[in-house]
């Protein structure tokens, strides 16, 4: 009992001979003072603005000429009530469903295929390393060109289809126009992805491969139960950065379909957000579809996590 009150009242004693930057910044006021600049980005460019959107979307907000005293009355929940009276939102909530459906799977399934694959020795390896990043940091502007070549009614896509090619075009039918994004931000993303499982499967030992193929795995059995398992927080983090990266679509149905076309088939709620908010001045109802979006992506981010966490337990 002795000993345990000296070693408690050693304890206070040393909290009590803190200097004031260690009971502020820590024990570690080196490692607290290289993160504070990064904490308070996230409060500037992130933290900010998200809580001066919950503000505007709860308000009659418009905007004013600087320095413009303006009433702007407290309105509730009608904004939200007007944004999901809104066929045009209800129908971009939909259309960015479907792009995940169609994104987020076949991003794990190619970007993990293909990193397999390059990791692997064989000839010209940086070579195509190189090749699958070189879109991911290729400006939009110019690869749409390219893809719009593709793609429109006479590309070379539906040269080669010839009478099988779809009519109307891939850009400009109702029912292809999402897919055919999707397909489009697929491709251009998939190099980081690489990177990152090229990254895990550096920590996969090889060891296991061995034990695989003394018990006779071949390749596949070796990598459905070796290499699947072993880059699980890696999937784990390229399903929540695609599902992220993803809910935020903007450039490419802008630049691809014109603005979201063939009649909305494309838009997405972040182009909504901007056509209303921006283009229409309407920043209180832009402020509501943006605080429905950052709701949604939280939610379906919560349920992937918990679902990829239930596997890796």
């Amino acid at each position: 009992m002795g000993r345990g009150r000296t070693e408690g009242r050693s304890a206070r004693q040393a909290v009590m001979r803190r200097g004031p930057l260690t009971r502020v910044m820590g024990e570690h006021p080196i490692g607290s003072a290289f993160v504070t600049p990064y904490v308070v980005f996230l409060a500037a460019v992130f933290a900010y603005p998200l809580g001066f959107a919950v503000y505007m979307s709860f308000h009659d907000y418009f905007f004013a000429a600087p320095g413009a005293i303006v009433d702007r009355p407290f309105v509730g929940f009608d904004n939200y009530v007007a944004v999901l009276s809104d066929p045009a939102v209800r129908r971009a909530f939909v259309n960015v469903l479907i792009f995940l459906v169609i994104n987020v799977p076949l991003t794990v399934i190619l970007s993990l295929g293909l990193a397999n694959a390059l990791n692997a020795a064989i000839r010209w390896r940086t070579f195509f390393r190189v090749s699958y990043y070189v879109p991911y940091v290729t400006a939009s502007v110019a690869v749409v060109g390219v893809w719009l070549f593709l793609f429109n009614s006479n590309g070379l896509v539906n040269s080669i289809l010839g009478p099988l090619a779809p009519d109307p075009s891939w850009l400009v039918n109702s029912k292809l126009a999402m897919p055919t994004v999707a397909i489009y931000v697929t491709w251009k993303q998939l190099g980081f992805f690489i990177l990152l499982y090229l990254a895990a499967l550096q920590n996969v030992s090889k060891d296991l491969y061995e034990a695989a193929s003394m018990d006779g795995a071949g390749r596949w059995k070796s990598f459905l139960n070796v290499t699947v398992p072993g880059v699980r927080p890696a999937t784990t983090l390229v399903v929540l950065l695609a599902t992220v990266t993803g809910a935020n679509l903007f450039t490419e149905p802008y630049l691809l379909t014109g603005g979201g076309g063939p009649d909305g088939a494309s838009a997405s709620p972040v182009l909504i957000m901007y056509q209303r908010g921006i283009e229409q001045g309407n920043p209180d109802v832009g402020s509501a579809i943006g605080v429905l979006l950052v709701i949604g992506v939280l939610l379906l981010a919560l349920i992937e996590r918990r679902f990829v966490g239930r596997e890796e337990d």
